[in-house]
């Protein structure tokens, strides 16, 4: 790591000196994208990457490297993942014994890493939070529910940092999950239906409870069976829950993030909201009025930008 980043600086000093001698722009614009690939590979430095599985996942035939579609937008696109991993992150100065695994949306097709992964993990660790960013499989597997694949390495990843505890420096009953859109889902699958085996044992792992102490569904997605794998057609105003979550003994409180703009409805949110209530379970809702999907980190609304700041208030409150 040391010598790529002693290589990236040449380069850049390299890039300044010829500026006056070609397009001055063109070479500009070079100089930023080298400084930036400095600074995130500096940042990446404070990362741990840990592999969930001892070999193959389940139904897995081979471990690529992930791959990612090129930005247009912004947004950075994970795409393809046989081998998932968990990022961690630590803070400076912890102010918790907590751990959040974050699990990022994309319609369990791809994952949104930065604005609903990397970009949560830092705020968490500016307010003294470990977190964790799961890089759970997508696409899709083919003949298996959408969210088949993801929900064993959710499982997995929560048995991984409850086995590793004292590693991380946390408490193995202050585990908590977020996740967005999909993630959302996921965040609800792994928050409500713990008691049910995602997969059939590997290893001893296997035999460390996989359940979480405290969740935070962000816009989750395919809550209602108006949008069980989509929008939702009737705005999620008079339907059911789906039947992916079981809401057993271990289901933890929640603290949920949605915008009544957005074409996931609010709905599911509200529904699961009182369906804790009805189980005597805490749970907190904030819904952001003209607010649609998506807006993970990145926020435009001045009125809900701050809603990170209500999550980690809801922590503090229910002393996570």
């Amino acid at each position: 790591m040391k010598s790529t980043l002693s290589h990236l600086m040449k380069s850049v000093i390299c890039r300044l000196t010829v500026c006056f001698s070609v397009g001055f722009t063109a070479v500009l614009m070079s100089v930023w994208a080298a400084i930036f690939t400095f600074a995130t590979l500096a940042q990446a430095q404070n990362v741990e990457v840990y592999e969930l599985w001892p070999n193959l996942a389940p139904g897995e035939t081979e471990k690529t490297p992930d791959a990612e579609k090129p930005q247009k937008d912004g947004i950075r696109r994970v795409h393809h993942v046989t081998n998932p991993t968990i990022h961690v992150y630590r803070p400076e100065k912890k102010t918790t014994d907590s751990i959040i695994l974050i699990f990022p949306g994309g319609g369990y097709g791809i994952l949104a890493a930065d604005h609903e992964g990397v970009e949560v993990a830092q705020f968490l660790n500016a307010k003294g939070v470990t977190a964790a960013v799961v890089y759970y499989r997508v696409p899709r597997r083919s003949g298996h529910e959408k969210h088949w694949a993801a929900w064993q390495d959710a499982q997995r990843a929560v048995r991984y940092v409850r086995a590793n505890a004292e590693k991380f420096g946390i408490n193995p009953e202050k585990i908590g999950c977020m996740g967005f859109s999909a993630g959302g889902h996921l965040t609800l699958m792994t928050a409500t239906t713990s008691q049910t085996p995602a997969y059939e044992p590997v290893d001893e792992l296997d035999k460390v409870p996989c359940h979480v102490n405290f969740a935070a569904p962000i816009y989750p997605a395919y809550v209602l069976e108006d949008g069980r794998d989509g929008g939702n057609k009737e705005k999620g105003n008079n339907s059911s829950i789906v039947d992916d979550f079981a809401f057993d003994t271990k289901t933890p409180p929640m603290c949920f993030i949605h915008g009544d703009s957005d074409g996931i409805s609010a709905m599911g949110s509200v529904a699961v909201y009182h369906k804790l209530r009805t189980m005597n379970i805490p749970a907190e809702l904030h819904i952001f009025a003209r607010v649609g999907h998506g807006f993970g980190m990145r926020a435009k609304e001045v009125h809900s930008q701050t809603w990170m700041d209500r999550v980690y208030e809801w922590m503090v409150v229910m002393k996570k």
